[in-house]
């Protein structure tokens, strides 16, 4: 039997079929302070064998100034992703990027451990609700069809920041000191956050929305209770499983790009700048793969929504077994080849499990139901990714660390397993309630 998926949960759209121009721009805006979040996290990973070098630091430091971030993200996302369905999606988005930016300039200055830490807690406190705040805002203003292509491009905005980030950051370190990279990504987020706060407000979104006023504001039947909200969150084993099993995925992408610098650095001799460009070819296939694996889900899985979890399965056990391998072959072209196979498939999970989400969750809630999967991305993912790849790099060498990540992909298989047996029904049940509450 097959289902169609919701729109909005019971929530009646406009005719438009297709996006407006405003909505690109949006999108454009959005997606260009993404790559600001992310240039600002990751500039850090291109200057690791610096700071290693200069501070004296260890390996366990270095990914503790990586992951304090990704933590922070996990921890605040939803508390404040809930502030910002109330307070004003727009307003937040403004105040977020201006706290990320200034934080990442406080990074340049930093004179050791300490400061550095606590420059990238506030970075983290900044970044920590923008990604689900920032693709709620852009579903809102697109047609539903398009919801995993448009969610995996916008996650993909991640994985191109954190190419500029770690490219640029290694070059202008390496020619005109670590510091400088900081300072570039700051003026570059500065300038974006100026033409977003001048670009898009509240009533212009409105305006534009795919979702009509009175639905959007009031659906029958759905209040913004606590309970409520909880109960939208969580109201299915499929949207649970779709977020474990896009957590624990994401902790291969967040290990591999937060040492593949310093992987190249010590396994190929390569200096910073170059080590740091090299990574960032590999995240850049990681995005182009995001995008081709949202476009190739909305494209098999129109029809059949339980395929979306089928094909989620898939990107997890290829990866784990294409980044197995790759780590067992010697430095050289083959092993480079096999991580970049794998890379290309590691986050592929991001626009089928960003779908079924919006898909299975109340549209007044959307920036919660990201914010969720944010928590559950950065907590199972983000956060202990980089962390345990440098606990484990201290006690066994960082190739032996990396020899143990793929097997990660096993168990978020296993979550999006479990998931897909539900997923069909969970869709047609929530689809009935939504349709009786509306009468």
């Amino acid at each position: 039997m097959h289902y169609v998926e919701a729109s909005t949960l019971g929530a009646p759209v406009t005719s438009a079929a297709k996006p407006r121009v405003y909505a690109w721009l949006v999108f454009a805006l959005t997606f260009g302070l993404l790559l600001s979040d992310y240039m600002s996290r990751q500039v850090l990973n291109a200057v690791f064998p610096l700071l290693k070098a200069e501070w004296g630091l260890s390996d366990t430091q270095l990914g503790s100034l990586s992951g304090i971030v990704a933590l922070l993200v996990g921890l605040l996302t939803f508390p404040l992703s809930v502030l910002a369905d109330r307070w004003g999606r727009v307003r937040s988005i403004i105040l977020m990027a201006t706290l990320w930016t200034l934080a990442t300039l406080a990074c340049g200055v930093a004179t050791g451990y300490g400061q550095m830490f606590v420059a990238r807690f506030f970075v983290g406190l900044g970044e920590a609700a923008y990604g689900s705040v920032g693709v709620a805002v852009i579903i809102s203003i697109f047609p539903a069809h398009l919801r995993s292509t448009l969610t995996g491009a916008f996650m993909a905005g991640g994985a191109f920041g954190s190419v500029v980030g770690m490219a640029m950051g290694g070059v202008l370190a390496t020619r005109l000191g670590w510091r400088w990279a900081f300072v570039a990504m700051a003026i570059f987020g500065a300038a974006l956050l100026l033409l977003y706060a001048l670009t898009v407000t509240e009533r212009r979104l409105r305006e534009h929305s795919t979702v009509t006023q009175p639905s959007r504001d009031s659906r029958p039947g759905f209040s913004m209770s606590l309970r409520a909200l909880f109960s939208g969150l969580f109201s299915t084993t499929s949207v649970i499983c779709a977020y474990i099993g896009s957590g624990l995925q994401l902790f291969i992408m967040a290990a591999v790009i937060a040492w593949m610098p310093s992987y190249l650095n010590r396994y190929y001799a390569m200096t910073p700048d170059k080590a740091g460009v090299t990574a960032a070819a590999f995240v850049l296939i990681g995005a182009m793969g995001m995008v081709v694996c949202g476009i190739v889900t909305d494209r098999l899985c129109r029809q059949m929504p339980a395929r979306k979890m089928a094909m989620a399965i898939v990107y997890c056990l290829v990866t784990a077994i294409l980044l197995g391998v790759a780590f067992q072959l010697p430095p050289g072209l083959n092993q480079l080849v096999m991580i970049g196979l794998g890379m290309f498939l590691a986050a592929g999970t991001s626009g089928p499990a960003g779908a079924m989400v919006a898909n299975l969750t109340p549209t007044p809630i959307h920036a919660s139901a990201f914010a969720t999967l944010t928590l559950a991305n950065n907590l199972l993912g983000l956060a202990p990714g980089p962390l345990l790849t440098g606990v484990l790099a201290d006690h066994i060498g960082l190739l032996g660390a990396f020899k143990l990540i793929p097997m990660m992909g096993i168990f978020a298989a296993v979550a999006f397993w479990i998931g897909r047996h539900h997923y069909g029904s969970d869709l047609s049940r929530i689809q009935h309630a939504s349709g009786a509450a509306a009468h």
